[in-house]
């Protein structure tokens, strides 16, 4: 299966939330969807180079109905040198139906952390979203819980019933993505949720995601878990259904 129907991404808003692969995934989606926005509903870093064009609007349904060259970003502001500003979820919600055919939405943020757990205004999602795709790093199993390996990792230790400093299991990277205070968090009840296990890059790694997947599924009712590594050539390494 590709990444496109994997994730079940063509016609769709989609959003990613979660650590350890967003901002890959969507650009990964990006070339691989016809006519693809690429927008946040929170702070995303410069992603020029992902896409042709990048727009900034305060009116981005007009904006979209000039684009003769995709896929594009869809953001209000450049807010510092390195960082665009996101859309509320409203105005995130409204490019739906509109000229472009996939909208691919970061909904939250994890500072490069390979785990995370959302407080209570995280996530920004569209109450519109068709899939919601939570992300978790195959390479945060065996590492400590701590501010180093994951985002807000007092949220993963309530999520998760685990101690400060202590090992992450591939249980508790399961529990984080299938929790209705991790990943499946504020997920509207019209959206599919696909998770995802990310930087899967090699055969050890391969049966810790299965591993992850097999109880995300025990956990949560979704219809697919999708191990990937984003920057390979096909980045679907396995559907665990």
């Amino acid at each position: 299966m590709n990444l496109v129907a994997a994730l079940s991404a063509e016609s769709s808003l989609l959003c990613v939330v979660g650590a350890g692969g967003k901002k890959s995934t969507l650009y990964a989606l990006a070339k691989r969807v016809n006519r693809a926005v690429v927008t946040a509903t929170v702070r995303i870093p410069i992603f020029d180079e992902h896409v042709a064009d990048v727009l900034v609007s305060d009116t981005p349904q007009k904006a979209l109905e000039s684009v003769e060259e995709w896929p594009v970003g869809l953001v209000p502001e450049r807010e510092r040198p390195d960082r665009y500003r996101g859309y509320d979820p409203k105005t995130a919600a409204s490019l739906k139906g509109r000229d472009a055919t996939s909208i691919l939405v970061k909904a939250d943020g994890a500072r490069t952390r390979l785990l995370k757990a959302p407080i209570e205004r995280e996530p920004q999602l569209p109450t519109n979203a068709d899939v919601v795709v939570p992300i978790a790093s195959a390479h945060a199993v065996g590492k400590p819980l701590t501010e180093r390996f994951v985002h807000r990792p007092e949220r993963v230790a309530d999520v998760t019933n685990r101690q400060m400093g202590e090992k992450i299991r591939a249980s508790d990277v399961a529990t984080v993505l299938a929790d209705e205070h991790g990943g499946m968090k504020d997920v509207p009840d019209s959206a599919t949720t696909i998770p995802v296990v990310n930087m899967v890059d090699d055969e050890k790694l391969r049966q810790v995601g299965n591993e992850i997947a097999e109880q995300v599924l025990s956990k949560a009712d979704v219809p697919r878990v999708v191990l990937t590594q984003m920057p390979a050539q096909n980045p679907v390494i396995a559907v665990v259904e």
